[in-house]
């Protein structure tokens, strides 16, 4: 069983249990009191119809049973690779309701980051819907076709501590290898769910359209949606017209989609009949809100744009608790709410600073997770004594306590709400016998906000090569998934240098916005 330390103090989490702001439960007996007390509500609504409390639950058992009898139990981390749907919301709460801890990350990663993540996570079971790379004898390949009877209720754990771990959550950032960050229950139900409260002001349960993988942080909501007593609408796959049509039929309450989604949403064509007031409001993660795309969704939709900066690493701050009928200041992501986390800037030396100075975004409160998993080196690079987690993002929280996010401090490209780490494209291509030198930098663009450019020197009488080769390249010889492949190329007979003798990744943008010519389709 791999160790997984809590790094807040176990007197904070029981306070903000004496608090009420984190349930003194586990995942899968917060879901199966819904299951009790409404059982044919719509628990998921999917590509195959709406499943209710029942059945969902009927379906979590099958799959507890077939974790059970692979040998699997309390504190084993599962890896589920399945697309939007009843089976991955299913395996997840199986995996809580043996005490296992489920480890999602999306079905299109290639084959070196599944190896990768199974691998470092030490995960026993692997969980997938389609082809899955040749386990190791000590990991269980598992699919929707092993599923059996649902497990009797005496072979689950008469108690699972709420304190454990129950999901992991994978990031890709500035990392060469995405991180592995440990959430217990009561920080996924209680921090997480206080979350979700705040954006639903209804009476009525709450039914919230997913369109980003569940697999993902800011999907991770979809669970906590069903511990809440909701009605997650998911799709497999994401398409504006479809999206649109969902809400017309559905009438979900809250839809949430990274930015990419929205703009497209609110650039599709009205059908026939549609009638999306069922919306109370559209949030938005994943990616910087770019103001074009706020005023489009405020058009299309009738009602500004929540916008939610957070991330997997167990910050969150929104605008919805600004109190505006309009969009929010430029800048400003809301006010932080300590029942999910408290927000404060600090200096270089991790120390706080005065209001209206900036410095490094930090965050502790009921959602911060646990630790990194199998990580020291990452806890003793973002944990910050009593807990706190470094978000490698700078800030300024004004006077009148709104957080006003500044800059990323950490490297990333965000292309349509997907976290991509140049550094591991430039492991990949690097490895390439004709590239001497290679940077990849981001360059903006219009719908998904940015775009990957690939910067590269040749070595000397090496064939240049094109866009088209070097792609097929990372796919086919190297395994790198479709979504991280380079849109842009820049070739330069050296790379530019900093006054440091690092490669000058200024220079590259700059260069990249204005020379960048050949583009992938």
């Amino acid at each position: 069983m791999t160790e997984l330390p809590d790094l807040v103090p176990a007197e904070l989490r029981q306070s903000w249990v004496d608090r009420g702001w984190c349930p003194n439960s586990d995942l899968y007996t917060l879901f199966h009191a819904g299951v009790a007390a409404h059982p044919e509500r719509p628990a998921v609504i999917d590509d195959d119809g709406p499943c209710d409390y029942a059945a969902l639950d009927d379906l979590a058992l099958r799959w507890a049973g077939v974790l059970l009898d692979a040998g699997l139990g309390i504190g084993d981390i599962i890896g589920i690779q399945l697309p939007n749907g009843r089976h991955a919301v299913a395996a997840e709460l199986g995996v809580a309701a043996i005490g296992a801890v489920a480890l999602p990350f999306p079905v299109d990663r290639g084959q070196p980051d599944t190896l990768s993540l199974l691998g470092r996570s030490g995960a026993r079971a692997h969980v997938a819907g389609g082809p899955r790379p040749d386990p190791p004898a000590s990991r269980a390949a598992l699919a929707p076709a092993n599923l059996g009877d649902p497990v009797p209720r005496h072979r689950l754990p008469a108690h699972i501590d709420y304190r454990c771990a129950a999901r992991i959550l994978v990031s890709s950032g500035s990392e060469a290898e995405p991180k592995m960050i440990a959430y217990s229950h009561q920080a996924m139900a209680g921090g997480r769910g206080n979350y979700l409260r705040a954006l639903h002001t209804s009476p009525d349960p709450m039914r919230n359209l997913v369109l980003v993988p569940l697999s993902s942080s800011f999907g991770s909501l979809g669970v906590v949606t069903l511990t809440a007593g909701g009605t997650l609408l998911v799709r497999s796959s994401f398409a504006a017209d479809t999206a649109l049509r969902t809400i017309t039929e559905h009438r979900p309450t809250i839809l949430f989609a990274v930015p990419t989604m929205l703009r497209r949403m609110a650039e599709c064509p009205a059908a026939a009949g549609e009638n999306l007031r069922s919306l109370a409001r559209v949030v938005s993660s994943g990616a910087a809100l770019p103001a074009a795309t706020a005023d489009a969704c405020m058009a299309r939709f009738g009602r500004p744009v929540t916008n939610v900066y957070g991330s997997a690493d167990g910050v969150n701050c929104h605008t919805g608790n600004l109190g505006r009928t309009g969009p929010a200041p430029v800048g400003c992501v809301g006010r932080p709410d300590p029942a999910v986390a408290e927000i404060r800037i600090v200096d270089a030396a991790g120390e706080p600073v005065p209001a209206g100075q900036d410095g490094e975004i930090c965050a502790l409160g009921p959602m911060t997770p646990m630790c990194y998993l199998n990580s020291p080196e990452l806890n003793a690079r973002y944990r910050l004594s009593g807990g706190w987690v470094r978000t490698g993002d700078r800030g300024v929280l004004d006077a009148a306590g709104r957080l006003h996010v500044l800059s990323r401090i950490k490297q990333v490209i965000i292309r349509g709400g997907e976290n991509i780490s140049p550094a591991e494209i430039e492991r990949q291509l690097g490895a390439h016998p004709a590239i001497a030198e290679v940077a990849c930098v981001p360059v903006l663009d219009p719908d998904l906000g940015e775009r990957v450019c690939a910067c590269v020197a040749f070595r000397p009488r090496a064939d240049p090569l094109g866009l088209a080769a070097l792609n097929g390249f990372l796919r086919h010889d190297r395994g790198m998934s479709q979504r991280k492949l380079p849109e842009f190329l820049l070739v330069l007979p050296e790379l530019p240098l900093g006054p440091t003798g690092k490669i000058c990744r200024r220079t590259l943008t700059r260069l990249a916005a204005g020379q960048a010519s050949v583009r992938c389709h």
